[in-house]
């Protein structure tokens, strides 16, 4: 395949590993044995989570996956053949040794041109969601998993790839322990569900004041906060108006038509950004970087308006302008499928970043032609959108 090529700097804000089968069990403590398990179910690999066998991904040791950008045309034109699932997703691949580890993963950037990337997990985004009733083994489980992220990658190979730990917040304590650990062995920007925190007196928000000491050691370590699209939990509201029992995220599964239209809607991420700026956790700490990933764009119209419509009705309700917190800490990843002019527009070009998704069947198959959507734009604005604003949020230098 031949590969688009740029003249500009490449930082790609979503990238993608694809763990180990021992990423949640090499470095998990004794007590916790049987916690995360593999399985055999009908001579499939599955995971089983407290011993619950999980759907959430087909394939969770990724021997086999789908090809990079196998649902690109599906995400860009619609299906009007109506495909089932399988018939979308295409031959599948034997994943190659470069979506394991960070050397071979350099040798695949340089081939498609990536300069720099972020490196977000893949399995991990179902731990939290299914221990949520047990905040310590929470706690247990995602701190083994960074000590095998940073084992197996680093948090900041060559200082190209930067891998994205996990952080938890159920009891603050131990978030900040883990933030703290990570910090001293290089992370530049950690990976923070965004959905509600579970505990042991029910879920909250992390933008209450409770969390406040948490947020006082990300400015102190001046770390990127990255919201990478997860399993929100979101699932269970939407299961009682299917009228089902409750059950798990299956992103993979063929929804119905109202499961479908509310996965248009980035609820989750446009309920975690209204707390962000409503409960006023970005006004009591401006200097937080917040880095909303694959979430799209689709929210952000909508958000702003209704900030903006709230203000002039509560200006009381606010600390500040809630127009302005937005502008000021707020970067957005559009997905490649969305209009980024209009976004653009909306928010300024400053606070736009590409991210492929790479090598997920969502994403793309070749990063680099992701200039074609910004055809037309000064080249000083395409610089900024494929790399510039992306190594001003992570404070490196703009020339990889």
């Amino acid at each position: 395949m031949t590969h688009t090529k740029v003249d500009v700097q490449v930082f790609d804000a979503d990238n993608h590993m694809y763990e180990t089968t021992d990423a949640f069990t090499r470095y998990l403590p004794k007590a916790y044995d049987g916690l995360i398990r593999y399985v055999q179910v009908n001579g499939r690999d599955k995971i089983a989570v407290r011993g619950v066998i999980s759907e959430y991904i087909p394939n969770p040791t990724f021997s086999v996956v789908a090809r990079p950008g196998a649902w690109e045309e599906y995400f860009r034109n619609g299906n009007p053949e109506g495909k089932s699932t399988r018939e979308l997703m295409g031959e599948p691949l034997r994943s190659p040794e470069a979506f394991f580890a960070p050397e071979p993963r350099l040798a695949l950037m340089d081939e498609l041109g990536i300069d720099r990337a972020l490196m977000w997990p893949t399995l991990a985004s179902l731990l939290e969601d299914r221990l949520r009733m047990d905040p310590r083994a929470t706690h247990a489980a995602v701190h083994a998993f960074n000590q095998w992220m940073h084992e197996q990658w680093t948090f900041d190979f060559a200082g190209r790839i930067f891998p994205t730990p996990v952080i938890t917040l159920p009891i603050v304590a131990e978030a900040i322990r883990e933030l703290e650990w990570v910090v001293e062995r290089g992370a530049k920007v950690i990976l923070i569900r965004p959905a509600p925190v579970p505990g042991y007196e029910g879920f909250r928000s992390f933008a209450l004041p409770e969390f406040d000491p948490f947020w006082e050691k990300v400015v102190e370590a001046d770390v990127v906060v990255g919201l990478h699209s997860s399993d929100d939990g979101l699932t269970r509201y939407y299961n009682m108006w299917e009228g089902r029992p409750d059950g798990e995220h299956l992103p993979f599964a063929n929804p119905s038509a109202f499961l479908d239209i509310q996965h248009t809607q980035s609820r989750g991420i446009f309920d975690t950004v209204a707390s962000l700026i409503g409960h006023g956790l970005l006004s009591r700490f401006p200097q937080l970087r917040i880095l909303p990933v694959e979430n799209g764009s689709g929210w952000v119209r909508p958000l702003v308006e209704a900030l903006g419509h709230s203000y002039a009705k509560s200006p009381r309700l606010y600390a500040e302008d809630p127009l302005t917190v937005f502008h000021r800490n707020i970067w957005i990843h559009p997905f490649h499928e969305e209009d980024p002019r209009g976004l653009i527009d909306l928010v300024g070009v400053d606070r736009v970043v590409f991210g492929s998704d790479y090598p997920h069947a969502e994403g793309m198959s070749d990063p680099l032609s992701y200039v074609d959507e910004l055809a037309g734009l000064p080249g000083e604005a395409v610089a900024k959108v494929m790399g510039g604003n992306l190594a001003e949020v992570m404070k490196v230098p703009v020339a990889a």
